[in-house]
């Protein structure tokens, strides 16, 4: 190898050219439309600088689709990695039950997008839906609510939905970290007398820490992603009460034929993805060369 330095070059080449053109190429694009007033069909387009943005930060639509964005990630966050966790303490185990509970629980991640959407768009369907009919079946009619027609509600529908196939993924994730966790270090913890949280706390969670980064990392990616289950549901209606910042950007782009205003949207996008992850990964380093230190 340092006879012939360039064999490492030589692999990296055809990859590192690819992600060029198929991912940093449409980047720089992206921020370059972002600046324009192209329709997406004119062969020439107007520079207008930050106008777009401007509009951005002016709009309602806008603020309300950044607002859902944020309980999207709340919810990926705040509630698909805590169940993901406790169903992965759960099931952790050998044995056909566990196997089958946790067969059952990864389902949902084997069925595209659009199919759980077209799914679940049958089961909360306000008037001959499964939900609205169990609930008058078992005496609750009362909470039978149009889910996807109310616009205090449809935003939250919609964040129940994507969990179905959020919590699996994350379980899946601690699971596998659990194989990494040493049972000699569980047992003794247990002969020294420390309860079932204190060895979960103190022995099994900090061996978790990466499995904690990936899961908390990909949910905060999904969460400012989301896209499929919105547009297939409801696309992002009643009145634009549940879009997000991508269907908001597919509207403005492919529907009003505005692509500076959808590719604006979509800078804005990447920075606030782009700057939440690398604050939750510098303060999980910054965490742990505490520790080793």
């Amino acid at each position: 190898m340092r006879t012939k330095w360039w064999v490492p070059y030589a692999f990296l080449a055809l990859p590192l050219l690819a992600y060029s053109v198929w991912v940093i190429k449409p980047i720089v694009e992206t921020f370059i439309i972002s600046f324009t007033n192209w329709d997406g069909i004119s062969k020439t387009f107007e520079f207008t600088g930050w106008e777009n943005f401007k509009f951005l930060f002016q709009d309602h639509a806008f603020h309300i689709a950044l607002l859902n964005n944020v309980k999207w990630l709340l919810g990926f966050t705040a509630v698909a990695v805590p169940i993901g966790l406790a169903l992965a303490m759960l099931f952790n185990r050998q044995g056909v039950l566990a196997n089958v509970c946790k067969s059952l629980i990864y389902l949902p991640m084997t069925l595209a997008f659009v199919v759980r959407a077209q799914m679940w768009s049958w089961i909360l369907e306000p008037r001959h839906g499964v939900l609205n009919t169990f609930l008058s079946a078992i005496g609750l009619g009362a909470l039978a609510r149009p889910w996807l027609a109310d616009p205090t509600l449809v935003t939250y529908a919609l964040i129940a939905v994507a969990l179905w196939g959020q919590i699996a993924y994350a379980m899946v994730l601690f699971l596998a970290g659990m194989k990494h966790v040493p049972l000699e270090l569980v047992e003794a913890a247990s002969v020294d007398g420390a309860t079932a949280w204190q060895r979960f706390w103190y022995v099994i969670l900090p061996m978790l820490r990466p499995a904690m980064v990936i899961a908390i990392t990909i949910s905060i990616i999904d969460s400012l992603r989301a896209f499929d289950i919105v547009y297939v549901m409801t696309r992002g209606g009643p009145f634009g009460s549940s879009n997000v910042l991508a269907n908001y950007m597919y509207i403005q782009a492919f529907h009003n034929y505005r692509m500076g205003r959808g590719a604006a949207i979509a800078v804005i996008q990447f920075v606030i993805t782009f700057s939440m992850i690398s604050f939750y990964l510098r303060w999980v380093m910054r965490e742990e060369r505490g520790r080793g230190s």
